[in-house]
């Protein structure tokens, strides 16, 4: 098969790493797949290095353009993002091909629009029951579930410990978080959380990974409690999945998530974890795998954070059992080769029948 990824999205985040993953197997498993990229973004940069086939161009208006021109040159278009299936569906009256496309968030549709472009792409997939739902909202009933990937990284042991001495982490446990600051990941209620444990216990330091429009009120909410010195913002993070080798913990504050690619990483590492249950959240940590608790609730979160940390042989025990069942999980339903076969079987009929 002949096919196009499409990402157009600036930086660096789950959905451009899932992209990428996506495209080496792909071309691992014999067929042609190319890129549709936003120029000089770290996606088109990272495809290009890996030997990938890229269209890297500097606008949506170039996008667009490409796909109502060359789109016909693939057997299959397959939108990674919200924007680019706007593209291919607009235009396919000129380019005649299939769609697929990958939803991965659990917002709400919002636009009329939004509702006819998903209901007339020829596949639709989700990452998780989460994400599937506004569109079964929408009327959508043929939807494919096929969980992100994660694959194990080579050690960055340079790196991670020049990073733990420049924030003073020695000494103490750590617990993290991955994620931008915004509404939906609601950090303030994590600081509020995180301050109920430090007020149980001082041994620990808490590592917020991530950047966004409230970081500046996060900053603020950290001082208003004191937390100066238990609380490290550590900003965005190039490659963040090397730091999970310094975590005792990991945690999530979200009131929507898609899935939570973050916490398939901490399964990866054999790092307990502790969220709430927004969304696809509930789905990865259910069985046992984590712990989790009600949107919203900090003294609910803080108490699993301290789960996360205490040493009792009990704690230790259960903790045990958590991380491997996380472990053998991830390693069976969340593999690279597990999420290409799945989408290469449905590519494959899809293209098989557009034919007919």
């Amino acid at each position: 098969m002949k096919i196009l990824e499409l990402n157009f999205e600036r930086g660096w985040r789950g959905g451009e790493r899932q992209t990428l993953w996506t495209m080496q197997h792909f071309r691992d498993a014999g067929h042609d797949v190319a890129l549709l990229a936003r120029a000089g973004q770290p996606l088109a940069l990272r495809a290009a290095q890996a030997g990938l086939p890229v269209q890297a161009l500097a606008g949506s208006g170039a996008g667009l353009r490409y796909v109502a021109l060359h789109g016909r040159r693939y057997d299959i278009l397959h939108a990674q993002t919200p924007h680019t299936l706007t593209w291919c569906m607009l235009t396919q009256w000129l380019h005649r091909r299939p769609v697929a496309c990958t939803r991965r968030v659990a917002f709400e549709l919002k636009s009329r629009f939004s509702h006819v472009k998903y209901r007339h792409a020829d596949l639709v997939v989700a990452v998780s029951e989460a994400a599937a739902k506004p569109l079964r909202a929408s009327g959508i009933q043929d939807i494919h579930l096929i969980p992100s990937a994660v694959r194990p990284s080579p050690p960055a042991t340079q790196r991670v410990t020049a990073f733990a001495e420049e924030q003073g982490l020695g000494g103490r446990k750590v617990l993290a978080t991955v994620g931008a600051m915004t509404r939906e990941k609601d950090p303030l209620m994590l600081v509020d959380a995180v301050a109920q444990l430090a007020a149980r216990r001082d041994d620990f330091f808490f590592v917020h990974f991530g950047d966004g429009p409230l970081r500046d009120s996060v900053d603020q909410r950290i001082r208003e409690l004191g937390l100066e010195s238990v609380y490290r913002l550590a900003g965005f993070q190039q490659d963040v999945e090397d730091f999970f080798a310094l975590m005792d913990g990991f945690v999530m504050s979200s009131t929507m998530e898609g899935l939570g690619s973050s916490v398939l990483d901490a399964f990866l590492a054999r790092v307990p974890v502790a969220s709430t249950d927004a969304g696809g959240l509930r789905e990865a940590l259910a069985d046992g795998r984590g712990l989790l608790s009600p949107v919203g609730d900090s003294h609910a979160l803080a108490g699993h954070m301290q789960s996360l940390l205490d040493d009792d042989e009990a704690s230790v025990a259960a903790r045990r059992q958590r991380v491997e069942l996380a472990h053998q999980w991830v390693l069976q339903e969340c593999s690279v080769q597990a999420m290409g076969e799945r989408y290469l079987k449905l590519f494959d009929t899809l293209v098989r029948d557009s034919r007919r």
